[in-house]
């Protein structure tokens, strides 16, 4: 009997630790991955029991080829930008989505028609808006800068510039800050004569610029003295402000809005899994849990009546989403597929650019 019994508890266990599943999510780190994992990490690890386990990069879409092209993938699912979630999807390299497994709103709403226009493609499903912004120590800085064109300004406001190491995002600003409208912006960076206006403003603060490829760096930089102003992603600026208390001021003209986006690498080792956990954690529900922890807007729109205060329970968080009234005034979103298209040979101009 005593036999049985041991035996017995043996095959539970050996069953137990057989279905105990887990998953890899790479993701971009800092107050981005905290807010990810305290709203949709731990929840679906409490309902569904499979482990996840958090990786950081400084981009996660970079490591997806490499990883699919050796045949060894250890990814589940990357939290990517949009065009790299396009391009990806495009070389065959990510595995498709069907929308069906995604819950619809809670009133019945098809997740389909309740995710922002452009938030789910073949591969991929939306889960924030976010932005690359501009933003100064208050601390550090003479007056009150209020456009992009002031960032480009080092006369006016002298000091260090941080930007980010790519020329996304660089090449628009600068093209706002020479007086392109942000409608016509990408009109004009489609032309030789366009690419060449952007690099030649770039130019005029080349000297000044301090690069960064981490988004933890931007809010480090200004912390530090080393820069006055940076580029930035909008929620990492909010963090550093209301939650550690720093003396930083975003300023929401020439923003450029963009979409991350949950992608599952092709022969993702859990890929049911990865399934399971993309539908949970793009629910209504999670996603507006989600901007109580960070400012990024929620990709769905039966989660915006849901966001209210940030963590410290005062804070209002819809003032500083992104796609408030005042940061819409003057805002570019990112046009995906420009950049699907022409990443390669523009960050191959923005090298030779950074060596000259």
């Amino acid at each position: 009997m005593k036999k049985t019994l041991i035996l017995t508890t043996a095959l539970v266990g050996f069953a137990f630790a057989a279905s105990a599943k887990e998953i890899t999510v790479m993701s971009w780190g800092g107050a981005y991955t905290k807010s990810q994992v305290e709203a949709y990490g731990k929840p679906f690890t409490a309902e569904t029991g499979i482990k996840v386990i958090w990786v950081d990069a400084d981009n996660p879409a970079t490591p997806i080829k490499a990883q699919v092209e050796a045949g060894n993938v250890t990814i589940d699912v990357a939290d990517v930008e949009y065009s790299d979630a396009v391009r990806l999807c495009d070389e065959g390299l990510l595995e498709e989505i069907d929308p069906s497994i995604l819950p619809p709103a809670p009133d019945g709403t098809p997740a389909e028609e309740d995710f922002i226009e452009g938030a789910i493609t073949d591969c991929a499903v939306a889960n924030i808006v976010w932005s690359t912004v501009m933003a100064y120590n208050t601390e550090s800085v003479n007056g009150t800068p209020t456009s992009i064109a002031d960032f480009f300004d080092t006369e006016k406001f002298p000091g260090k510039r941080g930007m980010r190491k790519t020329a996304k995002a660089n090449l628009e600003m600068a093209l706002m800050a020479d007086g392109v409208p942000a409608s016509q912006v990408y009109e004009v960076l489609e032309t030789p004569e366009g690419v060449d206006r952007a690099f030649a403003k770039l130019d005029t603060i080349k000297d000044d610029i301090v690069w960064w490829e981490a988004g933890a760096q931007p809010p480090q930089l200004l912390a530090d003295g080393e820069v006055v102003m940076t580029t930035a992603y909008n929620g990492r600026i909010f963090n550093a402000a209301v939650a550690e208390g720093q003396p930083f001021k975003i300023v929401w003209d020439g923003q450029i809005l963009d979409f991350d986006l949950f992608v599952i690498p092709k022969g993702a080792p859990n890929k049911e899994e990865a399934l399971q956990f993309i539908a949970f954690a793009t629910d209504t529900k999670r996603l507006a849990d989600q901007a109580s922890w960070i400012s990024y807007g929620p990709a769905r729109k039966s989660s915006s009546a849901l966001v209210g205060l940030y963590k410290d329970g005062k804070t209002e968080m819809a003032p500083h989403m992104p796609t408030s009234p005042e940061a819409l005034k003057n805002a570019l979103p990112n046009n995906f597929e420009f950049w699907a298209d022409r990443d390669t040979e523009l960050n191959e101009r923005f090298n030779a650019w950074l060596s000259q």
